[in-house]
């Protein structure tokens, strides 16, 4: 059993910064996937990045690639999103995730499915 929870959301203008952070407790956080997701009022969560659980896999959705970085802090139980050159439609509730998924090093997009613990999700509201 793996608790998250999700801090560091709020409001920037466009072309401004946020780093969101992962803070897990129970099971050894080193074996998961993890991975951040985001979600707007009725669309379904969406994959924005992921990182194998030895640090060597990531990967980002075209809309995350060269402006998003996903890392794991070393030695302790913890997830950050990066998020630079923020655009008006990165406004979501932005989700933390862990899964066991093998699918975790392969290019594709994952679903809410491979993912077993989820955050409660934290807001990021980014103004024009």
């Amino acid at each position: 059993q793996v608790r998250l929870v999700e801090s560091g959301g709020g409001s920037v203008q466009a072309g401004g910064s946020l780093r969101l952070s992962c803070a897990a407790s129970g099971d050894d956080f080193s074996i998961y996937c993890l991975g951040w997701f985001r979600q707007v009022p009725g669309k379904e969560r969406e994959e924005v990045a992921r990182v194998s659980w030895d640090s060597s896999r990531s990967r980002y959705t075209d809309s995350a690639k060269g402006r998003f970085t996903i890392s794991r802090g070393t030695g302790k139980n913890t997830l950050s999103l990066q998020m630079n050159t923020l655009k008006p439609e990165d406004t979501a509730i932005y989700y933390c995730a862990a899964g066991l998924s093998p699918a975790c090093t392969d290019d594709i997009p994952l679903q809410e499915s491979n993912f077993l613990y989820w955050g409660q999700g934290t807001q990021v509201s980014v103004s024009s």
